[in-house]
């Protein structure tokens, strides 16, 4: 463990603690009390891109590989061997767990869930309190031996609120809507809402609500 207190960096906290592993691309900010490359794997290499913004109260486990200008909220947990990309902030009170795979400029509101195996490709968003699950057999005691995670397409938008059962495909431009339980597939482009979750239109059928002169999802 090394203080940060220890390195000349500019924009790291002398009240936080990295990691002897641990390399921070230029222009990052390390604010008071996170942790970052001191819990599970710490033999292993922890790299975040340039201008990366860590807030307070942070945790973020050794073995992450991050993109450029990643940011988190306050009170942040982020475990071990995720691939994040360019771009990508995870809001406040939020938990990532390990070997999840984030593309470039993922969205992420406040206390949200992300188990271990979920995909998020590029521009996905989720709202806050989003819910992702993993385990099909909860019950089972050989529960980790079939963990299936979620992956959410490209440029999909998850509303608050909203639950996603094991191994679902949210399609590329999908919009699920606030407090749905998404219990399958939803078809790319495809508009859902309710429990369970069923489409009821398409976003090329979406209209700007105040009349301006783009569609709200167009690419």
């Amino acid at each position: 463990m090394t203080a940060v207190a220890a390195r000349t960096a500019d924009g790291i906290s002398p009240l936080a603690l990295l990691g002897d592993g641990v390399r921070l691309g230029a222009g990052g900010v390390v604010e008071d009390f996170c942790s970052v490359g001191r819990h599970g794997p710490t033999d292993a290499a922890t790299v975040i891109g340039a201008g990366a913004t860590i807030r307070s109260h942070t945790v973020l486990y050794a073995g992450n590989t991050i993109g450029e200008r990643f940011a988190t909220g306050h009170h942040v947990l982020i475990r071990e061997h995720n691939r994040i990309g360019d771009d990508v902030s995870v809001g406040s009170l939020s938990v990532v767990e390990h070997d999840v795979a984030m593309g470039d400029r993922v969205r992420i509101h406040s206390h949200c869930f992300i188990p271990e195996f979920s995909v998020l490709e590029d521009d996905a968003w989720l709202g806050p309190r989003v819910t992702v699950t993993n385990a099909p057999f909860p019950r089972c005691p050989d529960v980790s031996r079939c963990m299936a995670g979620v992956r959410i397409g490209q440029a999909a938008r998850i509303g608050a609120n909203v639950t996603i059962l094991p191994g679902v495909h949210i399609g590329a431009r999908a919009l699920v809507g606030a407090g749905a339980v998404v219990t399958k597939d939803v078809a790319p482009g495809a508009v859902v809402i309710g429990t369970p979750a069923r489409q009821v239109k398409t976003i090329d059928e979406l209209a700007c609500p105040v009349g301006l002169d783009h569609r709200p999802y167009e690419e």
